[in-house]
């Protein structure tokens, strides 16, 4: 622990940290800029955008889509937006993850529920592996670590695997993009998630072509339910 911490001294004289917004030194996003920041105390159906209480559905769109509910910490606006550009696309500031995880667990607490995750099983949207070996790590994986040990779930990173690498879903209408996730996703090890409730992890929720296709493979394999955890919806 002695050698980590001066390691990490070490690194913060050489390389100091700057706040990505401010420029105060320290921390890459300082204390008083996160506080701008509005995290959602509420919970809002996916699809038709209803207020609902944490710990039920949306009467209207059961059974829509697989996705059984969403939990998003916060909008796709300017401050959240720079964060999550710079943590995925800037490996060294790859610690954002943490301030990215801190916001959706910000948010369970303002829902007043967390007894809503017991039981939970966390799984991360999967990346390609080509795309992963280039950008050097999966930033909704790092989130859903800092996730898994704060609530103290289970996190599998080997059971919803992403086996093709397609075009980029920035810029695709809703059509292309449920497109250009079919089929790309396989789950192993089906019996570690079977009849289990899981907790999905990503950064950003669009139209939810991604993690509809997510769920929909984690429950033909056994899943009982699929819930979503974004840092912020667009």
């Amino acid at each position: 622990m002695w050698i980590s911490q001066k390691k990490q001294f070490l690194l913060d004289i050489l390389f100091p940290k700057f706040c990505i917004f401010c420029k105060k030194e320290g921390e890459y996003v300082c204390e008083d800029c996160l506080s701008l920041i509005e995290i959602s105390e509420y919970q809002f159906c996916h699809l038709c955008g209803k207020r609902i209480p944490p710990d039920s559905f949306c009467a209207k769109c059961r059974g829509k889509t697989s996705l059984n509910k969403l939990f998003a910490a916060t909008d796709y606006k300017t401050f959240v937006k720079k964060i999550i550009i710079n943590c995925k696309y800037k490996p060294y500031i790859k610690e954002l993850s943490e301030v990215l995880a801190f916001l959706i667990i910000n948010h369970f607490s303002l829902i007043n529920n967390h007894n809503i995750l017991k039981d939970c099983i966390i799984i991360a949207v999967p990346l390609a592996k080509k795309q992963e070996k280039a950008r050097g790590f999966n930033q909704s994986q790092e989130i859903a670590k800092h996730i898994s040990k704060f609530f103290n779930l289970l996190i599998y990173s080997n059971v919803l695997i992403r086996t093709k690498s397609k075009q980029s879903q920035v810029g695709l209408s809703s059509n292309q993009r449920k497109e250009n996730v079919k089929n790309v996703f396989i789950c192993k090890k089906a019996n570690l998630i079977k009849n289990k409730k899981i907790l999905l992890i990503d950064d950003i929720y669009t139209t939810g072509s991604t993690m509809n296709e997510c769920a929909k493979i984690l429950k033909k394999a056994g899943a009982s339910q699929v819930w979503g955890a974004v840092v912020a919806r667009e």
